[in-house]
C-alpha cells in the first residue's frame, strides 16, 4: 500500500528530514519564488476528456507574488483540491483494512507457501510470484513485513539464508508495486492527475511486469543456489551464527485457509474484475472505484462472519494505516496552489521545456525517470509524489510531444524500484528491523537488481515513447 514515514531509531545526532517539513520547505520556496520568477501562462484547450497545453502560446503576465498570509492559506487548500484523492486512499485502505482483519490473505499466502515447503524448484518462484500480484493490485508494501519471518523460516529449512527468505517476500512485492498493473495508489492517482483513462496502459506495464519479476526471481535463486552449495558465502552468515536472522515455526502461526477465506478471496477478485469492466465500459473515475472498494470491503467483513460494528473497527484501523499517504496529497497539492496563485507554474514548465526542446523525446522520458528517482528519496510516498510531480510533468510532456502515459510510466518506476535500497523507505526498514539484517548488508545484496530494474525501466520507457504508448 502507499508507502508510510519509517519510524525506525536513527543514529544518536541525526534524524533526516520529515517528509512533511520537506513538502512545507518546497511551499515556502515556492512562496518566495513567486517574487522572483517572471509570472506567465499557456493558453490551453479541451482535446476530447483533456486539457492540453498549446506548445509555443506562453506570454508573459503581471506578476502576482504570494503573500505570507496565502502560504498558509494553501495547506487547506491543498487539501481541498485534493480531496477527491485523498478520500479515494481512505476508502481503498478501509477496505483493505476489512479484507485484512477477516484474515483470508495471511492465511492464503500461509498455505502457498506451506504447500511449497520442501519443494527448492518451486518455493522462490511462487512466493514471489503470489506477493507480486498483490503487489499489482493491493500495493503491498508494509504489509510485506508480517510475512518476512515465514519466509526465513521456509528458507532456513531447505538450507538457505534470511537473505533469501526476506528476498523471496520483500522483492516479490517490490515486483508488483514496480508493475503497478492495477495498483489504486501509485498508477491509480497519477492517471488520474494526466487525465488518463485509470489503469489504462496495463498491457504495456504487464509486458514490463514479467521481465521485472523474472530478473528478480533468477536473481534470488542465483543467490540460493551459492549459499546452498557454500553457507559461509552467505551475506549474513555471521547474524545466522549469532542467532539474530533465526526464526521458529511458531511463527506459522495464521488461520487455516478456510472456506470463508476462499469466499472472501473470490469477493475481492470478482472486484478487481468489476473495477476493471467498469473503467473500461462505462468511464468509472476514482469515484466509483472508490464506492466499488467499499462494497468489496463490507461483503468481505460479512462473508467472514464479521459483526457489523467490527467491520466499521477495521475500516477505521485501515484508514488509520494510510493517513500518512493521504494528507501528503494535500501538502503536495498545496505547492501547485502556490505556483498556481503566483502564476508561475507555467512559467516553471516553460523553462523546463526550453532545456529539453534539444533533446529527443525518449531521452527527455529518461530524464523524467532520473528527476522521480531523486524525489522519491526525499518524499517516500507514492500519492504525495505524484501529486507533486505530475502537475509538472503532464504538460511537459504535452509540449515535448511525448504520450502523457509516459511520464506516468517515469513516475511509476521512479516512485517504486529505488523503495528496495533508499534509507528513507518505510517498508524496507521496517522489513530489515524484523528480519535483522543490517542494512549495508542489504545495500550489497540488493544493488545489482536495483540497477538491472532500473535499466528495464530505462528500456521501458524508450519503447514506450517509440510506440507511442496511450
Amino acid at each position: 500500500m502507499d508507502k508510510e514515514e519509517k519510524t525506525e531509531q536513527r543514529p544518536a545526532g541525526f534524524r533526516f528530514p520529515h517528509t512533511y517539513a520537506i513538502l512545507f520547505s518546497v511551499v515556502i520556496i515556492a512562496a518566495a519564488l513567486s517574487y522572483v520568477i517572471p509570472a506567465g501562462e499557456f493558453e490551453r484547450v479541451e482535446v476530447g476528456d483533456r486539457t492540453e497545453v498549446v506548445p509555443g502560446s506562453y506570454t508573459g503576465v503581471e506578476q502576482s507574488p504570494v503573500s505570507f498570509f496565502e502560504l498558509f492559506k494553501a495547506i487547506p487548500t491543498g487539501l481541498i483540491d485534493g480531496a477527491n484523492i485523498i478520500f479515494y486512499i481512505f476508502l481503498v485502505g478501509g477496505a483493505f483494512g476489512i479484507i485484512r482483519a477477516t484474515g483470508a490473505i495471511e492465511a492464503a499466502i500461509q498455505k502457498v507457501m506451506v504447500m511449497v515447503k520442501g519443494n527448492e524448484r518451486l518455493m522462490i518462484p511462487v512466493i514471489m510470484l503470489v506477493f507480486s500480484i498483490l503487489g499489482f493490485t493491493t500495493g503491498m508494501a508494509e504489509e510485506a513485513i508480517i510475512f518476512v519471518p515465514i519466509g526465513i523460516v521456509l528458507a532456513t529449512a531447505l538450507g538457505y539464508d534470511a537473505m533469501v527468505g526476506t528476498a523471496m517476500v520483500t522483492l516479490g512485492a517490490a515486483s508488483g508495486f514496480i508493475g503497478g498493473m492495477l495498483n489504486p495508489f501509485t498508477v491509480g492517482i497519477a492517471q488520474e492527475i494526466a487525465e488518463l483513462t485509470i489503469f489504462s496502459g496495463w498491457q504495456f506495464r504487464g509486458v514490463v511486469y514479467f521481465f521485472v519479476l523474472g530478473i528478480a526471481i533468477l536473481y534470488v535463486m542465483h543467490y540460493a543456489k551459492k549459499v546452498k552449495r557454500k553457507p559461509e558465502s552467505s551475506l549474513v552468515y555471521e547474524e545466522a551464527q549469532k542467532g539474530h536472522v533465526n526464526f521458529t515455526d511458531d511463527v506459522m502461526n495464521f488461520d487455516e485457509l478456510k472456506k470463508r477465506h476462499i469466499m472472501i478471496l473470490i469477493t475481492f477478485a470478482a472486484g478487481i474484475i468489476i473495477n476493471i469492466y467498469g473503467i473500461f465500459q462505462h468511464g468509472w473515475f476514482l469515484t466509483e472505484l472508490s464506492a466499488n472498494f467499499f462494497v468489496i470491503g463490507l461483503i468481505a467483513g460479512l462473508v467472514g462472519g464479521m459483526k457489523i460494528n467490527d467491520i466499521f473497527d477495521a475500516f477505521i484501523d485501515g484508514m488509520k494505516l494510510v493517513v500518512y499517504g493521504a494528507i501528503i496529497v494535500g501538502f503536495a497539492r498545496a505547492i501547485v496552489v502556490v505556483l498556481e496563485s503566483g502564476v508561475i507554474i507555467d512559467s516553471v514548465i516553460n523553462g523546463m521545456s526550453s532545456v529539453l526542446d534539444f533533446l529527443p523525446p525518449s531521452i527527455t522520458a529518461l530524464g523524467m525517470l532520473v528527476i522521480q528517482v531523486v524525489i522519491n528519496f526525499f518524499i517516500p510516498s507514492g500519492s504525495g509524489q505524484a501529486m507533486t510531480t505530475m502537475p509538472i510533468m503532464t504538460p511537459i510532456a504535452d509540449l515535448q510531444e511525448i504520450p502523457r502515459q509516459v511520464a506516468v510510466l517515469a513516475y511509476q518506476y521512479g516512485d517504486a524500484i529505488t523503495n528496495t535500497i533508499i534509507p528513507t523507505s518505510a517498508s524496507l526498514m521496517g522489513v530489515l528491523a524484523v528480519s535483522g539484517i543490517p542494512y549495508i548488508k542489504w545495500v550489497r545484496f540488493v544493488w545489482k537488481l536495483t540497477l538491472m530494474w532500473l535499466i528495464i525501466a530505462a528500456a521501458a520507457l524508450v519503447a514506450a515513447t517509440m510506440l507511442g504508448i496511450s
